[in-house]
């Protein structure tokens, strides 16, 4: 599962520590707020977690934080939930995230790429101008503060420009991307009661045209609370009667007006992936995002104004959210609205050269999915400006960060990261002067005492456990909307361990400080009293050039028994003949445990996702444990039903 991993894939250069942000940043903490001078980053994490109130002074003042009105302090509250950080405090997100037009007027705050990938630049004049002219626009329509402000919209600049223009006014943001059908935008917006939809009329995907008027009608009906929809042509379509045109709303040279808010005032509605049931709308703080994301994309990321921030991501995930705060740093941030791999699959690679990108972020499955592919990034892309390749969504198996080391280029620094749409951020991951070890994430971030916990509470070290946080960090939600006594939030993640977040992965925090992800704990495979994440078997599984994608599950039967099948989707021209079970069983055998060879091998014609692109573990358990498809998943939470609808009907003719 973890191998000792004694030399480094990579180690910072003495230049790279010195001109980080993080090591500036911890020489100032050192004279300014009693850091601890000496013992690198783990002193520094240390200091940080023993030190919450200090730690978090520090970063606002360091990356220059404008309070309209003082805080009284940092932290009023620590307990979980309910943490109150900085109370009386007020400031505004959008007015941080568009400082740098301040310096760099004319130069592009945004880079915009379709799937011609040819870059389109927004300069920070014009992006704060369209802001300020949205704004002036949304208060005319009369949105106030904690008014919701919905986006049916593709990662394109509107959506941008309207995220930043709601929270200027002290709106609240809540978003989803347009390929998800009606009734999971309804299960979402609903919820939130949204004032203004902002939509498009379609979009391209994989180079055809998608159109969703039928769907935006749909959303329409069905959301009374609607004073205004604000049409965007993507397609070129003319507005549906009734509707505001986009052009006319962001066309005045107005400075944009800023709603001093509470720090704790919510920014945004994300939501879960809902699986099981409705989706939770997780509600997140203006102030809360503004200090998390300024740690962690200017320290652990070490983002500043030369950089050019691309994330492959949709706005239906939390890591748009935590692109578009790139701006906050004063970077130049990347949208690409398009197939992640039209024309090819090297289509991402391709845009990191076009856009100049220095911190370019995937998803571990487009990793594997390229070195499956035969893509050789560096021998047909100008990646020389890429200092850093990031993943997340599930665990970067060992093959990706060797594929990586030796496609892209052996000075690469790879942030293998971790974190949840729950926080909008990272637990663990990147951090500029650390080594990187196969399969390890570097470390935990600043202000997060991460710890793996036995069942009984204990924090262990070099064995699996559950991913707790010990303290509260900024951007944990200051609630979920719709949940008046608290419970649903509570349950969620303080059921387990009173007081502490558990967030439902199993980790190792390794003796030198690392951590590695095995997966959901809430989907382990436990055979014998021997735990272990499904991301553990796919890792191995995968590595075999039939298999394209594999699904294991594990059911504790009534009679005390285990069963544990693996389903397998086979790449094209694939045999799952006896040739191909043994080296399944001998792959898992040899590189995992002889404990979890599964007990049958089951070709499927896929492997269902959600809409963020997970697969789906627990909903497909219910169904092989009996529940019906209707209460074992949430229809609209999931990309293909009919694969669902595969796995049901195998659940009844096995019963």
């Amino acid at each position: 599962m973890t191998s000792p991993n004694p030399s480094p894939l990579w180690q910072p250069d003495r230049e790279r520590i010195t001109q980080a942000q993080i090591t500036r940043f911890h020489t100032w903490a050192a004279e300014h707020h009693g850091a601890p001078a000496d013992g690198g980053y783990a002193a520094l994490h240390r200091w940080s977690v023993d030190e919450l109130d200090t730690f978090w002074q520090a970063v606002t003042e360091w990356f220059g934080v404008r309070f309209s009105t003082p805080y009284a302090r940092v932290l009023g509250d620590r307990s979980m939930p309910g943490a109150q950080w900085f109370p009386g405090a007020t400031l505004n997100y959008a007015e941080h995230a568009l400082r740098a037009a301040d310096t760099r007027a004319d130069e592009p705050a945004l880079l915009y790429v379709d799937e011609t990938h040819e870059p389109r630049p927004v300069s920070w004049t014009a992006l704060r101008r369209q802001v300020g002219s949205l704004a002036a626009e949304l208060r005319a329509l009369g949105v106030r503060p904690g008014d919701r402000v919905s986006g049916y919209l593709p990662n394109v600049p509107q959506a941008v420009v309207a995220l930043l223009a709601t929270a200027a006014v002290g709106g609240v943001w809540t978003s989803c991307a347009p390929d998800f059908g009606a009734r999971s935008v309804l299960d979402r917006f609903q919820q939130v009661e949204p004032v203004v939809l902002f939509t498009v009329d379609g979009y391209r995907y994989g180079g055809k045209e998608h159109d969703r008027r039928d769907t935006v009608a749909e959303l329409r009906r069905e959301l009374p609370t609607l004073r205004a929809v604000v049409h965007i042509p993507l397609l070129g379509t003319d507005p549906p009667e009734g509707t505001l045109e986009w052009s006319a709303l962001t066309s005045a040279d107005v400075a944009p007006v800023y709603e001093e808010v509470p720090f704790d005032h919510p920014l945004w509605v994300l939501y879960s992936s809902g699986t099981t049931g409705l989706p939770k709308a997780i509600v997140q703080s203006q102030g809360g995002i503004l200090v998390e994301h300024l740690k962690q994309l200017g320290l652990h990321c070490d983002l500043g104004p030369e950089d050019r921030f691309f994330w492959y991501t949709s706005t239906g995930w939390m890591m748009w959210n935590f692109l578009v705060s790139g701006l906050l740093t004063g970077t130049t941030i990347v949208l690409y609205d398009g197939s992640p791999g039209h024309p090819d699959t090297g289509a991402q690679w391709r845009i990191a050269e076009r856009t100049g990108a220095t911190l370019y972020g995937t998803s571990a499955a487009y990793v594997m999915a390229c070195r499956k592919a035969d893509v050789h990034p560096s021998r047909d892309y100008d990646l020389s400006r890429v200092k850093c390749v990031a993943t997340t969504g599930s665990p970067l198996p060992p093959d990706g960060f060797r594929w990586l080391h030796d496609e892209v280029r052996d000075d690469l620094w790879i942030a293998s990261v971790s974190g949840g749409t729950d926080v909008c951020s990272c637990f663990a991951g990147a951090v500029p002067t650390l080594p990187v070890h196969i399969g390890e994430l570097q470390a935990p971030g600043l202000g997060t005492d991460l710890q793996s916990w036995d069942p009984s509470g204990r924090p262990v070290t070099d064995e699996v456990g559950e991913l707790v946080v010990t303290n509260p960090m900024p951007s944990m939600p200051i609630r979920f909307w719709n949940d008046p006594d608290g419970s649903r939030y509570h349950d969620s993640y303080f059921d387990t361990y009173p007081g502490v977040w558990r967030h439902g992965d199993w980790i190792t925090v390794t003796s030198r400080g690392s951590v590695v992800i095995h997966g959901r704990s809430d989907s382990t495979l436990n055979r014998q009293g021997v735990r272990m994440g499904s991301a553990d078997i796919y890792e191995a599984v995968e590595r075999l050039p039939e298999i394209r994608e594999s699904l294991v599950i594990g059911i504790e039967q009534a009679d005390g028994g285990y069963w544990m099948p693996l389903f397998v989707h086979l790449a094209p021209g694939a045999v799952l003949d006896e040739a191909l079970l043994g080296r399944i069983k001998q792959t898992i055998r040899e590189q995992l445990s002889p404990r979890h060879i599964p007990d049958e091998v089951i070709e499927v014609p896929g492997v269902p996702h959600t809409l963020t692109g997970k697969r789906i573990e627990v909903p497909v358990k219910r169904l092989l444990q009996g529940t019906p498809l209707e209460k074992a998943v949430n229809p609209g939470s999931v990309d293909n039903l009919d694969l669902l609808r595969f796995y049901a009907e195998l659940a009844r003719d096995r019963a």
